[in-house]
């Protein structure tokens, strides 16, 4: 039997019932490197908005859009999109990224940066999950590329609140002191890290308290106890180009133990390190508290009665 025969009769068993289920659900992290910049005195601020094709109609739809990052050609984004992954079907993306100039919600206000479109399958399939695409959709000029990294999300439901303050960070501001936040990243398994969470920024302190945030454990290490879980101190600077203080490196594990000695970690700087003998570290970062949050779900609560 020839390949089209089989396939005619696979379509001829179409089951509707069945047709749909998604495989899993995948977690989208966008990037960009060297967008156009629209602004005349500062750097564009982009936001990405994600749209994807209905089934039927073929119209695109829009699904979500990231923050908006303040003064950068090259940003990270922080929010994510969480699709449904169904391995049958060509899930079309197209991904428009706007230079952000106004409050206003219409899209049409601000300045179009390029677009990319592709298909799930397309992300997931590629090398690590990876996909580097350059950005097109403005005639003559070139817009960069984007970058998407997809992973599978496991189904654990937990979250987590967690606060942190700093120690004797350095100082990087000649007038006054740092200004500082912290970034954190989860590692991924080919040695890479995604951007999960930026705190806020504490302004004109050393000693810095920041504000307790949730996050999902899954965002966070997938779930994975003893992922590396990378964190980076920055010191804000208004045009974008915040000073690096140092990181530190823990895991999920690590972190459940709580407030305690092993919870206070040296922020180091390496370039620092290698360069002056006695060089200790860049302050310090504390965990002050962890608590676990199980999130019941409908279903969950549906089952329990």
């Amino acid at each position: 039997m020839n390949n089209s025969f089989l396939n005619m009769a696979s379509i001829g068993d179409f089951d509707p019932l069945n047709a749909s289920i998604p495989a899993t659900k995948v977690e989208i992290t966008v990037s960009c490197r060297n967008l156009l910049d629209r602004d005349t005195f500062s750097k564009s601020d982009p936001i990405c908005v994600l749209y994807t094709q209905g089934m039927g109609n073929k119209e695109w739809r829009e699904f979500g859009r990231t923050e908006v990052i303040d003064n950068t050609l090259n940003p990270d984004f922080v929010r994510k999109f969480i699709l449904d992954y169904f391995f049958e079907e060509r899930q079309n993306l197209r991904f428009d990224l706007y230079d952000v100039d106004s409050k206003s919600a219409n899209l049409s206000k601000h300045d179009f940066l390029g677009q990319a479109h592709c298909t799930l399958g397309e992300v997931v399939g590629s090398m690590g999950s990876r996909m580097e695409k350059a950005l097109g959709g403005i005639p003559g000029k070139k817009c960069g590329t984007i970058i998407v990294k997809a992973e599978e999300l496991n189904n654990c439901r937990e979250s987590v609140m967690m606060q942190f303050c700093g120690n004797k960070l350095d100082k990087k501001d000649f007038f006054g002191k740092s200004d500082p936040f912290l970034v954190f990243y989860r590692s991924n398994e080919d040695g890479t890290f995604t951007i999960c969470h930026k705190t806020e920024v504490v302004k004109n302190t050393l000693n810095p308290v920041w504000q307790a945030f949730k996050i999902p454990v899954r965002a966070l290490c997938n779930g994975d106890y003893d992922r590396t879980i990378k964190v980076e101190v920055y010191d804000w600077d208004r045009d974008g180009s915040h000073d690096f203080i140092g990181e530190f490196s823990t895991s999920y594990r690590e972190l459940s133990r709580g407030q305690s000695q092993f919870n206070v970690y040296e922020v180091v700087n390496p370039k620092k390190k290698g360069k002056k003998k006695k060089y200790l570290n860049s302050g310090t970062v504390t965990l002050l508290s962890f608590l676990v949050d199980i999130e019941v779900t409908f279903l969950d609560y549906i089952k329990g009665g």
